[in-house]
Formats: structure tokens, sequence, C-alpha cells
């Protein structure tokens, strides 16, 4: 059997580390090509790491090809420091290269997306992935898959207090309201568990709220 290649954009987000750590011991994947601005840390034989300037695509375009994309990039408005930038690094370094993945025949896209997600909202993260959304779909991919996490729990590089206790006070609220459930946190590598047993799993595409990851993990 043709082992798979797999691409990987936030390969050194919570998400995305964990993720990679998944895809390096899945003996369906063959090769891992990670597009990074500074490496993982990680080492395997199956790991390929491309230093990425993502303004600059172009100059990694051949090497984005392959058999599935984890999207998985993302920052918060405080670390970006505007919503331009924000802008730039969630939707726009994505969408550019997500259209240069489905024109070099990568046939399966999964992006991480967010509950709520529209492009008529009036938050602007929420709009801002329901926009990412909505332009990814248009691409010629075989299957788009979305996954919907809420609040995200684990370690990371930089310290996010403000999501820390969000997600405490949510799980708090969530256990007696039960519209809330759909916001309660979720661990990174519970979504990233998900994300590839979804990718073996649904054959056909779709969105993947909260409870669905949940129902993926071990």
């Amino acid at each position: 059997m043709t082992r798979k290649k797999a691409l990987i954009i936030g390969a050194t987000g919570l998400v995305g580390r964990e993720l990679t750590k998944l895809l390096l011991a899945d003996k369906e994947f063959g090769t891992v090509r990670a597009f990074l601005r500074t490496p993982t840390g990680l080492k395997d034989q199956k790991l390929e790491e491309i230093t990425t300037d993502f303004t600059r695509l172009k100059e990694v375009e051949e090497k984005i090809s392959g058999d599935v994309l984890f999207s998985c990039m993302g920052t918060t408005l405080s670390k970006a420091g505007s919503k331009e930038k924000q802008y730039q690094i969630d939707y726009t370094f994505q969408y550019e290269f997500a259209k240069l993945a489905a024109s070099n025949g990568v046939q399966d896209y999964m992006l991480i997306s967010a509950p709520g997600a529209s492009p008529d909202s009036m938050f602007f993260y929420s709009r801002m992935k329901g926009e990412l959304d909505e332009a990814v779909s248009r691409l010629p991919f075989r299957r788009i898959i979305f996954i919907r996490p809420s609040v995200l729990r684990g370690d990371r590089p930089e310290s996010r207090t403000g999501e820390k206790w969000g997600g405490k006070i949510i799980d708090g609220l969530a256990s007696f309201i039960p519209p809330l459930r759909k916001y309660r946190s979720i661990s990174g590598k519970e979504v990233a568990e998900a994300m590839v047993r979804i990718y073996k799993e649904e054959k056909s595409g779709g969105s993947f709220a909260l409870d669905d990851l949940h129902k993926r993990t071990d």
C-alpha cells in the first residue's frame, strides 16, 4: 500500500503540534511535511520541515503537494497586535496556501474553524472564520472538512490567561446550562485525535462541532 503524504500548516500551535505527532506515529502516512516559520523541535525520519515565509508562498509552491492538507494556523488579536495582522494570519495565509494546494492536486482539506463562524457575523473573529470557510469551500478539493472546537485547553509557548479562565468559566456554566455545552473547552490533543479519526472515517467531508469531536477521542 502506498503511504500518504500529509501537509500541515500551524504545526507549532496547540493542535498542530499534537496532530503532527499523531501523523508521524500513524503507519498510513509515509511523509509529514510541515510548512512553518520556526522548527517544531520534533525529530522523525518521516518529518520534513519547510521554512516558509507565508507572504512569499511562490517560493515553496512546488513543495505544496500531497494527499491531504491540515490547516491549523491561527492567532489571537492580542498576539497579532491588530485586526489587520490577525486577518492576514487567520485568513489570508491559510486561504492562499489552500489555493496553491488545490491547484497542485491535493485532494483532501481539513480546516480548524470555529463555532459560530459566519461571514455575516457581527463579531470580527466569527466573521473572519466564516469568510475563510466560505472562500475555501469554492476551491476544487475532493473533500473539505471543517473542525469547529470551542475554547482550547493545553500547554502553549505563550500565555493566554483570558482563554484559560474563559474555558473554566464556560465549563462551569455548561454543567447546568445545556445550551452552553457546545462552547465548553476541549484539549488540543483531543482535537488532534478527532481530526485523524474524522479524516479516516468520513469520506464525504462536512462540518464537525464540539460534540462530534468528543465522540472521536479515546
